[in-house]
């Protein structure tokens, strides 16, 4: 699924891809990806390694040539047109690769000048909310220290697209911190965000919408309340007593039932309806329910899937 209208004013969309594909030889990377994100808007992006998010990315960019399709930034085609497509975007890559003979100060004034200029007071701020050393070289760097100077580069440009793959790979919870802090930031802005991350965590608390990506294809998107709607709540039953054996119900799955416990999967308002009419012919003791967790929802995709619980 996909290509829903993203929330925002006019103009074209900070990101379209329309019928996106890319084939390797016989393997198929990408598969007819249809994909909508509108300026100021931050957009999630799930899925373990091998799923397609990388190629995503490379195509966005014009890095890469598509085998189908089309992939456009702010209206520009990436392929045809990079030069343009890249003037309103920054990018984080997964694994920093840096100038090693630089330093930090040096690399932002190199990266600055090729971007077009940076906002040398935010640059400012970044520098100590991420508590970097600008005089060391790019060398004696750790990777978590080499993840910050790629962050706080392309930040500091205030471009209309951030484009973040892993952008926290190496970073440690004080600094995930500082990021989410400027992701916050920059779409108070009015900038967009594409974010590519294993972090369930992080894009929940970031993301306006989420896309969940498995074998190429996007299974699933939409806001984090659309997507709980969509998925079985989680019913826990106290009783007063062991718990019964229910009557089967169509949406409703017994996941557990030992003591006085039950717990259930319940799909839809019906469902829940006809479990809840069960449950009143029994002495219930305590009664919780709660909407699914973006992990769970993410798992749901890779239930069976060889590879699945590792890639979440």
């Amino acid at each position: 699924m996909g290509g829903n209208a993203a929330p925002g004013g006019g103009g074209p969309p900070a990101i379209r891809l329309a019928g996106l594909g890319k084939r390797y030889g016989s393997t198929v990377a990408l598969a007819d990806l249809d994909l909508t994100v509108a300026p100021g808007e931050v957009y999630g992006y799930l899925g373990p390694n091998g799923a397609g998010k990388t190629t995503t990315i490379r195509l966005m960019l014009g890095l890469h040539r598509p085998t189908r399709g089309r992939a456009e930034i702010f209206g520009v085609d990436a392929w045809a047109d990079p030069v343009a497509a890249h003037r309103r975007v920054a990018y984080v890559a997964g694994e920093p690769f840096l100038w090693p003979g630089l330093t930090s100060a040096e690399t932002f004034a190199f990266l600055g000048r090729l971007h077009g200029g940076v906002d040398a007071a935010y640059l400012r701020t970044l520098i100590d909310r991420f508590d970097l050393d600008v005089d060391r070289k790019v060398r004696a760097l750790s990777k978590g220290n080499r993840q910050k100077v790629q962050l706080v580069a392309a930040l500091a440009t205030r471009a209309d697209l951030l484009v973040l793959d892993e952008p926290t790979s190496g970073l440690d919870p004080l600094m995930e911190m500082a990021f989410r802090e400027s992701v916050a930031e920059a779409r108070a802005r009015g900038q967009a965000v594409f974010l590519s991350s294993h972090i369930l965590s992080e894009v929940e608390a970031l993301c306006d919408r989420v896309g969940i990506l498995r074998d190429g294809r996007l299974v699933d998107e939409g806001g984090l309340a659309q997507l709980r709607h969509l998925h079985a709540r989680t019913l826990e039953v106290t009783f007063d007593g062991p718990a019964p054996a229910l009557d089967p119900v169509d949406g409703v799955e017994v996941v557990l039932r030992e003591g006085g416990v039950l717990r259930a999967e319940v799909s839809g308002a019906d469902a829940m309806a006809a479990l809840v009419s069960q449950l009143g012919r029994h002495r219930v003791t305590g009664l919780t329910g709660r909407e699914p967790s973006l992990e769970e929802i993410f798992l749901h995709h890779y239930d069976g899937v060889p590879g699945g619980p590792e890639g979440a």
